[in-house]
C-alpha cells in the first residue's frame, strides 16, 4: 500500500509517498530556513502563507514518480494553527477528489517512529525520546498507537535550548546545527556548566542550564570569545542529561531498543553518547538519517500505513496546536508506572 504523506506543522512544506509503512518512494522537503533566518525564529504568519504557495508543487512531485496513492496522512498537531490547517486542508480536499482514506497523524508520534524507515528490525516496544525544537518526551512504545508518556520538559526543549544559547552566541539560526559544528573545535570539560539530572523524575528541564550559559557571558565578558569551549560545554552539558535519563528509563522498565527522533537527533555528540552508552549496556540505540530527523513528511506516511492497517480513517479532521500524545485505543501496558522508574503491580 502507498501512503502519500503531508507535513506542514511547522517551517517545512513536505509531502512524501511511502510503501508499506516501511519503503520511501519519494520524500521531498521545501524549507523556509531562509525567510526566518534573520527573524532568529518562526514567524507563523510567514510561515503559513509559504505553505499555501508551496504545497501544491510539493505534492506534486512527491506523486510524480511513485504510481498510485491508495491512502493519505497528514500532520494535524502539535504545531502553528495556520500552518496545520493548510495541510490538513490540502489533504482533505485531494482526499475528496480521489476518494481516498485519510488519516490524521500526531506529529509527536510521527518523530517517535522516524527510525523505522532506515531500520527494518526496529519493531515495538521500544523506548523512544523525542527531542527537537518544541519538544524533549521520553515515551514507552508498546506498540503502534500504543504509549505511556514517562516524562516531558518542564520550561524550554532541548531544541529551544539550542537555539536561544546560539542567539546569545551569535552563532545564527537555527542554533542546533551551529552549536554542533563550533563544539567540535573546543573542549567539553572548558566549563563546568550544570547538569539538570531532576533526580526522582523522567521529567527534563533546560532553562537553568540556559541561564547558566546567559550568566557566564555576563560575569566573564573576557572569555566570550572563546566561543567553541562554551559551545562544546554547553553541548556536553545537555548531552549528558539526555543519554543518561534515557538509558536508565530503559534499563529500569527492561527495555532493549531505544529510538531517537526530532531535529536534535541529528546533534553529533548525541549520537556519540548514545553509541558508546548502547555498547556498555547491550540497549540497542536507533537514529533516523539525518534527513528524516528535522520534519518531514516520510514519517508522517509511515505512521499513517500503520494506522490506516487498524481501520482508523476520517474524511474531516480537527487540527490542534498542542495536541498531546494518545493512544489509538485503550492501553495494554502489561504494569502500572509510578512516577520515578518504579513498576507497579
Amino acid at each position: 500500500m502507498n501512503v502519500l504523506g503531508i507535513e506542514s506543522s511547522c517551517d517545512e512544506t513536505a509531502a512524501a509517498v511511502v510503501k508499506d509503512g516501511r519503503k520511501i518512494l519519494s520524500n521531498i522537503i521545501d524549507s523556509q530556513e531562509k525567510l526566518h533566518r534573520r527573524f532568529r525564529g518562526i514567524v507563523p504568519e510567514i510561515a503559513s502563507r509559504s505553505h499555501v504557495e508551496k504545497i501544491n508543487a510539493v505534492i506534486e512531485k512527491a506523486i510524480q514518480k511513485t504510481g498510485r496513492v491508495d491512502a493519505m496522512a497528514v500532520t494535524v498537531g502539535p504545531g502553528l494553527i495556520g500552518s496545520l490547517l493548510v495541510g490538513k486542508m490540502t489533504a482533505e480536499a485531494l482526499a475528496w477528489a480521489w476518494d481516498r482514506p485519510l488519516v490524521g497523524i500526531n506529529h509527536l508520534e510521527a518523530h517517535l517512529f522516524s527510525a523505522l524507515l532506515d531500520s527494518p528490525r526496529l519493531e515495538p516496544p521500544f523506548l523512544g525520546l523525542i527531542v527537537s525544537g518544541g519538544h524533549t518526551h521520553l515515551v514507552i512504545v508498546e506498540d503502534f498507537g500504543k504509549y505511556k508518556t514517562l516524562g516531558q520538559t518542564r520550561d524550554d526543549s532541548a531544541g529551544e535550548c539550542f537555539d536561544k544559547v546560539a542567539s546569545m552566541l551569535k552563532l545564527g539560526y537555527p542554533g542546533g546545527p551551529a552549536i554542533d559544528k563550533t563544539a567540535k573545535l573546543g573542549n567539553p570539560k572548558a566549563i563546568p556548566f550544570p547538569r539538570p539530572y531532576l533526580t526522582g523524575s523522567w521529567d527534563f528541564s533546560f532553562s537553568g542550564l540556559k541561564t547558566a550559559v546567559l550568566y557566564y557571558l555576563n560575569d566573564f565578558p573576557e572569555k566570550i570569545s572563546n566561543v567553541e569551549d562554551i559551545c562544546a560545554s554547553f553541548q556536553s552539558a545537555v548531552t549528558d542529561v539526555l543519554t543518561h535519563k534515557t538509558f536508565l528509563a530503559a534499563k529500569r522498565y527492561g527495555l532493549k531498543k531505544i529510538a531517537v527522533g526530532g531535529g536534535v537527533s541529528a546533534n553529533s555528540e548525541l549520537r556519540k553518547k548514545f553509541n558508546i552508552e548502547s555498547r556498555k549496556s547491550g540497549i540497542r540505540a536507533y537514529f533516523p538519517s539525518l534527513i528524516l530527523s528535522t520534519d518531514n513528511a516520510a514519517m508522517v506516511a509511515a505512521v499513517g500505513f500503520y494506522k490506516h492497517q487498524r481501520g482508523i480513517s476520517s474524511k474531516h479532521l480537527q487540527v490542534d496546536p498542542s495536541l498531546p500524545l494518545t493512544n489509538w485505543e485503550k492501553s495494554s501496558l502489561p504494569f502500572s508506572l509510578s512516577p520515578f522508574g518504579e513498576r507497579g503491580g
